[in-house]
């Protein structure tokens, strides 16, 4: 009889949008997670012939589930301190990769394994971009982004230097003052020079740059620059004008390459960094442009998804640039365990780029986002879904008495 089937295809649907209403509050803190909506749909009428007019007369014979579709819209990024964690705001999903294919998520609730390698909470490998010497190249094929805790970075030699410094204008005759520099040569190890100045008088001041013995592997240090410094009535410095080149060190014990280095005398607005003035002799600031061999410390995850090392000598350099996918149509995509998407015909086929280009999102590192579930809604759809049952479950009882009772007619 028509009349149960209907009430039966209506309680089918709106146990089917209870199971869907059920899993949503489920994942309510289930990490990228996206909300799941269910669509019904009539089933074919039943033509019963025309009215006087010529209208058709029709009757339903029930309902079914039309689609589901996910609500993509973004959930809340929360920060968690942790390095390899990332959330993704806007279009696009990780892509990850296993032994059995390659699929996308938004859950971006990363770890590293044993090799230093970006993974999900299910062992699936994120996929991106190499680097080479700290560029990206955007035009190969995807690899694991590798975090390797063991990884280096050269050294790099020190070409100039500068300070700034104050010579004390009411110093005696003869007296001195000191500075060390820290400098790097060519194999990163670091050579500590020493800047001399005595007061010669009459606006003068003579310097001298040496390097200790130890450093070449001599008995007494090594003079590798002098000359002298001249200032005029305001403490100005006149002489030598804007540099000292030629400052040569040769014959260090390590090994290491000549260095010929600069030493700058102007600063960056461009007056004196060598100053006399009526103040104590003091070195407020070295600077200079090398640095020693450094170490992996720790990584950070750019808006771009480019996952940038630093490293024990304040040096930073690219590691890989995460990959983001977008699709055509992502209510195509089939959703697997461990909130995964596999592609379908429906979906197309993925386009690969990168977090920030193409309509992508962006990535907000040591962050995850959460789930889109609105509590809210999901208790009010419920009450929906569950009045529809009811309701359902009440006409088939109806039917069954209507049916009850035509039986006894009968006998």
């Amino acid at each position: 009889m028509a009349s149960f089937e209907i009430p039966l295809s209506g309680l089918e649907a709106d146990s089917s949008w209870l199971n869907v209403i059920s899993n949503n509050l489920a994942n309510l803190n289930t990490d990228g997670f996206k909300d799941q909506k269910v669509n019904f749909s009539d089933i074919f009428y039943q033509m019963q012939g025309t009215s006087g007019n010529g209208d058709p007369i029709q009757v339903g014979t029930g309902v079914q589930i039309g689609s589901t579709t996910s609500n993509f819209t973004n959930g809340a990024v929360t920060g968690t301190g942790i390095a390899s964690n990332m959330g993704l705001q806007g279009n696009g999903f990780f892509v990850v990769d296993s032994s059995s294919g390659q699929s996308y998520t938004r859950n971006g609730d990363f770890t590293t394994n044993s090799a230093g390698q970006l993974i999900t909470s299910s062992g699936q490998l994120v996929m991106g971009y190499p680097a080479t010497n700290g560029v990206v190249s955007t035009g190969g094929a995807l690899v694991p982004i590798s975090v390797n805790q063991e990884g280096t970075i050269p050294g790099s030699v020190t070409t100039s230097f500068q300070t700034t410094t104050n010579l004390d204008s009411s110093a005696a005759v003869g007296a001195t003052f000191s500075t060390p520099i820290t400098v790097y040569d060519s194999v990163g190890t670091p050579q500590t020079l020493t800047v001399q100045y005595t007061n010669t008088g009459a606006n003068t001041w003579t310097y001298n740059i040496t390097l200790p013995a130890s450093a070449t592997g001599g008995a007494t240090p090594t003079t590798v620059s002098s000359g002298t410094m001249t200032f005029d009535s305001s403490g100005n410095l006149t002489s030598p004008a804007g540099s000292v080149t030629g400052i040569n060190i040769t014959g260090l014990a390590d090994g290491a390459a000549p260095m010929n280095l600069t030493w700058k005398l102007t600063n960056a607005a461009g007056g004196s960094s060598i100053t006399r003035l009526d103040s104590a002799s003091a070195t407020s600031a070295v600077s200079q442009d090398g640095f020693g061999v450094g170490t992996l410390t720790g990584f950070t995850v750019a808006a771009d998804g480019t996952v940038e090392g630093q490293f024990s000598n304040n040096q930073t350099k690219a590691l890989g640039q995460v990959a983001v996918a977008s699709f055509g149509n992502v209510q195509g995509l089939t959703q697997t365990s461990s909130g995964d998407l596999v592609p379908t015909t429906a979906s197309g086929a993925a386009v690969i780029g990168v977090a920030g280009a193409g309509g992508n999102g962006t990535i907000e590192g040591a962050a995850v986002e959460g789930s889109n579930v609105d509590l809210s809604t999901e208790f009010a759809n419920m009450i929906v879904a569950q009045q529809g049952y009811e309701a359902n479950a009440k006409a088939l009882t109806t039917f069954d008495q209507i049916s009850q009772a035509t039986i006894q007619l009968i006998t």
